[in-house]
């Protein structure tokens, strides 16, 4: 049996949408593990199985520490993360329940993003598929497993992985505080186990579209801070995107061994950085 985890804050529509997709599933998954951090505690969802909530009162997004949280109050054997924005699709719970029996892998599954007018009430699958976007980096199987070798591909909206596999490793390094890298590092680390990373094509989410704000300036500290932490790990720069654009603003000093913040964002320059109403990768 697998568990289903998710955290929530301040998104209480995008996790019922994930609680209808689980409820709408081929395969009943033996639950749902909700930490939630909204200001707000939240109502527990119909999802067509046991839902246990979790209450984490925090100001912060300490993603690592919440997803071990859950990981921590889940009783399946196998463990199927989700981010609160990803609704399932009705073969995924299955699917990825019978490609952990098979292969201790750390799975990503498909995603598939949708506009911000892509998910009309009520939803259909159907309707999901044709609108969903495909990522443009990230290609996945048209069915089944595939090995995908470059680890700094894995992340975390969408991936299962065995309880017994997750202990191993430590679960989640919370030394990777808020936003930004922790994905990434766990990626690594499988690798360095001997747990490779497979993608799984055939049983998409679909990622609910929400506003972003890129690069993630309102999360400039925890991706500084994160991304030395990695290069100390692994001896490699992570989010390099992010931090090439900080770079340009003239935020940072960045270097093949060093990064250092020269001045932190304006309220301005992270008002400028809110994107438009299109598809968010």
């Amino acid at each position: 049996m697998i568990s289903v985890l998710t955290l929530v804050k301040n998104r209480e529509t995008h996790l019922q949408r994930l609680a209808e997709g689980l409820a709408r599933s081929a395969v009943t998954p033996a639950e749902l593990v909700i930490v939630d951090m909204s200001d707000i505690p939240v109502a527990a969802p119909e999802a067509g199985c046991p839902v246990r909530l979790v209450r984490l009162e925090t100001a912060e997004l300490p993603l690592a520490r919440a997803r071990n949280l859950a990981a921590s109050h889940a009783t399946a054997e196998r463990l199927l993360f989700l981010d609160v924005d990803c609704i399932p699709s009705r073969a995924l719970v299955g699917a990825m329940d019978a490609a952990l029996a098979r292969e201790d892998r750390l799975i990503c599954a498909e995603v598939l993003y949708l506009g911000p007018d892509d998910l009309a009430e009520p939803w259909t699958e159907d309707g999901l598929v044709a609108c969903g976007q495909r990522h443009p980096v990230r290609n996945f199987p048209a069915e089944g497993l595939r090995p995908e070798e470059n680890a700094g591909l894995f992340w975390s909206l969408a991936f299962g992985i065995r309880r017994a596999s997750f202990t191993r490793l430590g679960g989640f390094d919370e030394a990777f505080s808020g936003y930004g890298a922790e994905d990434t590092d766990l990626g690594f680390a499988a690798r360095e186990s001997g747990i490779g990373l497979s993608f799984l094509g055939g049983c998409p989410v679909f990622h609910q579209y929400h506003g972003v704000i890129d690069p993630p300036l309102n999360h400039f500290s925890d991706i500084v801070e994160n991304a030395k932490r990695f290069h100390r790990k692994w001896r490699r720069w992570p989010m390099e995107g992010w931090l090439a654009a900080f770079r340009t603003l003239g935020l940072v000093h960045w270097s093949d061994e060093q990064l250092d913040i020269i001045r932190r964002p304006t309220a301005t320059e992270i008002a400028r950085a809110q994107q438009p109403s299109s598809v968010t990768f």
